[in-house]
């Protein structure tokens, strides 16, 4: 069995009730569920929440929700790869066999059927923990700079200070959207950043991170010329 897991606890801070605040007319859960089930590729779509009214919300936009968090794990502490561990065990433990898991944001509403597909497809024909989506810097990250405790500016790699920009490897870091891994590697608390994994590479237009309220704002603008830029819009 392939399921899809969704963390969406209840106690986010920065921006109250994020998960299921209202985004291009949907709850953001919604977005994460839709693409999810346009994928094809589960049998189950799954919200792991501690809190009654996303799990409402979840059910209503075509998710499951079989189970609700232990509160251990919806704490400001809890990490991904916990939770997804109690889902897959759950599921193993009551439903039945789980071959693949993947963890899918909740507040990923760029995020695509057909990637998660491609996310799928890269864990097996390869031999792999972990698939997930991963996107370019948009600047050489060898001419990163910092700022010195009297506010004057140091480069973290001097050493690439003559050196072309086409010269330097391109960089990547994660585009926080899903996360396709083998049961097994969930299960063993495996790391997610390693050799073991591979990688599907989006475009920096359809990423953004949204943890606090500024990143809210710049999501929607980027929804609003996403949906400007469609040919039938």
């Amino acid at each position: 069995m392939k399921i899809a897991v969704i963390p969406a606890r209840g106690g986010s801070k920065r921006i109250p009730r994020k998960n299921i605040k209202m985004f291009g007319g949907r709850p953001m859960i919604a977005w994460s569920i839709e693409a999810a089930l346009n994928s094809g590729s589960f049998d189950q779509v799954l919200v792991s929440t501690d809190d009654m009214e996303i799990a409402e919300v979840a059910r209503d936009h075509g998710a499951q929700v079989p189970f609700m968090r232990p509160l251990e794990l919806a704490d400001d502490y809890t990490g991904t790869i916990p939770v997804v561990r109690h889902a897959v065990q759950w599921i193993c433990d009551n439903v039945g066999s789980v071959d693949k898991a993947c963890c899918i944001y909740a507040t990923a509403p760029f995020i695509d059927g057909n990637d998660i597909r491609k996310g799928l497809d890269s864990l097996q024909q390869g031999a792999t923990d972990y698939a997930f989506s991963v996107t370019r810097y948009a600047f050489p990250i060898q001419r990163a700079l910092k700022l010195t405790g009297n506010g004057r500016v140091q480069m973290f790699e001097p050493q690439y200070f003559h050196t072309r920009s086409q010269d330097l490897d391109e960089a990547y870091h994660d585009a926080g959207q899903f996360y396709w891994g083998t049961a097994r590697a969930w299960l063993d608390s495996r790391p997610i950043f390693t050799p073991n994994a591979a990688a599907v590479i989006l475009p920096s237009y359809r990423v953004q991170d949204i943890d606090t309220p500024e990143d809210w704002v710049r999501a929607e603008l980027m929804h609003n010329m996403l949906l400007a830029s469609r040919p039938d819009s």
